[in-house]
This record gives C-alpha cells, structure tokens and sequence, in this order.
C-alpha cells in the first residue's frame, strides 16, 4: 500500500525484534523522531519516562502515540433486551479469548435483568467449544503464552479465594496441552473488587449487579472506577437513557457503543482510541492519526515587497 501510494524504498522499513532488546537503544538515538506504540500501560509508561530523560540530547520533539490498556464495560439499563446483552457479553468478552484491548471485561447489569441474562448467558456460554484453532467451529482457543495463561489464573485463583465473589461459569484452565482457559464469569458484590478494576486481557468477565434505582448513581460508579477509557458500551431501548450514558461517560471510552458490544472496531470507518491509562486517543485509521506524523510547514510569498520602513501611523500630521 504505501508503496502504491508514491513512497520510495527505504522510507518506511520494518525491523522485528524483541521490545527488550532495542527498545533503549532506539529511545536514546538523537534521531529519535516519533513512537507509536501498540502494548501494555506499564511498558508505555516506561517509555515515555526513557524519552523525557533523554530529550535534551534529540533533534527534534519526539511526537508519541500510544494506544495501550483497557478495562472496557457493558452497561445495562433496565429497558434492554436480555438476549442482546448476553449474547454481546459472550461475544464481547470471549472472542479471541479476551486478549483485545477492546474486549469486554467488565458489566453492569440492573438486579430487574439479572435473572434472565445470567440463564442466557450460562446457555450460550455452555454451548461453546473449546480447542485447536484449526477447527473452525472452535469458539474458544488457547491463550498466548505460559506467561498470559499464569497471570490470568492468578485472578481467576483469587476470584476462587474473594469472600465477595462468586464464579458462575469456567474456573477451570489447563495448560497440559497449550494453554487454555474456560470461558470465566465472575459475579462481585464489591464494585471496586481487583476484578473489576484491573486489566486481565483473558477470557474473565466481572458483573456488578446494581439496584434499578441507582442506575444514574452507577453511571458516574462505571465513569470513575476503572484508570482506562478505551472502550465501552450501553445498552437500552429508551434513547433518553442513551443520551444520558453518552453523557456521563463521556470520558469512560473513546470508542462507544449503544446497543452492541465493545469490540470490532472497523478499520477505515470506525477510528479507534481510547484517552487515561489507555493511551493518547489519536484514533489509529484516521487522518487525525495521519496528520500526527506530518510536518507541517508554512509558506508566505510577497509580490510587492515595502520599500519604507515607515508605518502610516508613523507619518507627521
């Protein structure tokens, strides 16, 4: 594609390698122009601070984009439809085995629609199939590596352990044979519960259920409980109660989503990026994001140039 567009050889080049290996020695070259960065909070973190402490050796400002972590949401009002929501939260939260930014790891669901969405949710859940991704009618794959697979048990363990939680489906995992784990839907009583709050990028999906009339109340509980703002969705058939959540939460995701869930995102159409803890929200497939990596340079050309340094203010009466 770049190539189609008019860039000759050698402007843009890809290197592979290990984040680890040539990340310093990149950071800290003089011509160090620009980073976009796709990865981990902590990892951008890390390099933004690399950057400040070398800034007085570059040539120019760096410009730094980043898109990093989430903790996205579903939000439930009490006019929804429980299929829609339960089959938004088994898609949302379980393809590709959680491990998308975008996915859903997080709900909020009215105790009016508990019931309902729960059995729909143990229904479709139930139905999955779980293997080799050769198999297409595998729903369920394994997770990345050994290193994924021991942080996310490790929630999944003391989600087993928290006195306010309850595992309704999954808990189980295996790494025998690849890496993998059940599909895995904790209910919490606690709204700022670790489950709830932090980053698992795994198949685990935490539900708060909340009382009907503390719907405007859990709002501003979703808004402010999470230190990402990436993605996130509500679902409803009241456009009033849309627009109010569209309000509130605001700030809660740069991608939002009313009646769908969290994910998929598409390219061209959809310029996806999230503000907080998940980055700089520069929307990657954009032109907002393309006007990032320009220069821009501006040109004035006077025909008829002033041959008096004086101003007409500055003439004698």
């Amino acid at each position: 594609i770049l190539k189609e567009a008019g860039l000759p050889d050698g402007v843009v080049n890809m290197v592979t390698a290990r984040g680890a290996d040539v990340g310093d020695l990149i950071m800290k070259s003089p011509h160090l122009a620009g980073i976009h960065f796709t990865g981990s909070t902590g990892v951008f973190h890390n390099m933004w601070k690399t950057v400040g402490e070398n800034i007085a050796s570059y040539k120019s400002y760096p410009r730094i984009v980043g898109e990093t972590g989430g903790k996205d949401f579903v939000f439930v009002h009490n006019s929804a439809a429980p299929i829609e929501v339960a089959t938004a939260l088994t898609r949302g939260a379980f393809e590709f085995q959680g491990q998308k930014c975008s996915a859903a790891s997080r709900a909020y669901i009215p105790a009016s629609l508990w019931g309902d969405i729960r059995s729909l949710l143990l229904k479709q859940l139930g139905e999955l199939k779980m293997g080799t991704p050769e198999d297409f009618t595998n729903f369920i794959n394994a997770v990345i590596d050994r290193s994924a697979y021991k942080d996310i048990t490790g929630y999944i363990d003391y989600a087993k352990q928290c006195k306010g939680c309850e595992i309704i489906a999954g808990g189980t995992y295996d790494d025998s044979k690849g890496f993998f784990i059940a599909p895995t839907v904790v209910v919490t009583t606690d709204p700022h519960c670790k489950l709830i709050e932090e980053e698992i990028f795994g198949p685990v999906l935490t539900i708060f259920v909340y009382q009907d009339a503390d719907f405007e109340k859990t709002l501003h509980l979703c808004n402010n409980t999470s230190p990402y703002a990436l993605t996130g969705s509500i679902f409803a058939r009241d456009r009033e109660i849309t627009a109010l959540a569209s309000k509130i939460l605001r700030n809660a995701a740069g991608n939002f989503y009313i009646n769908d869930k969290p994910t998929g995102a598409v390219v061209g159409q959809q310029p996806f990026g999230g503000a907080r803890a998940s980055g700089t929200n520069d929307k990657a497939g954009s032109l907002l994001n393309m006007i990032r990596w320009t220069s821009p340079r501006t040109i004035k050309e006077t025909l008829v140039p002033p041959t008096d340094y004086k101003y007409p203010f500055l003439q004698a009466d």
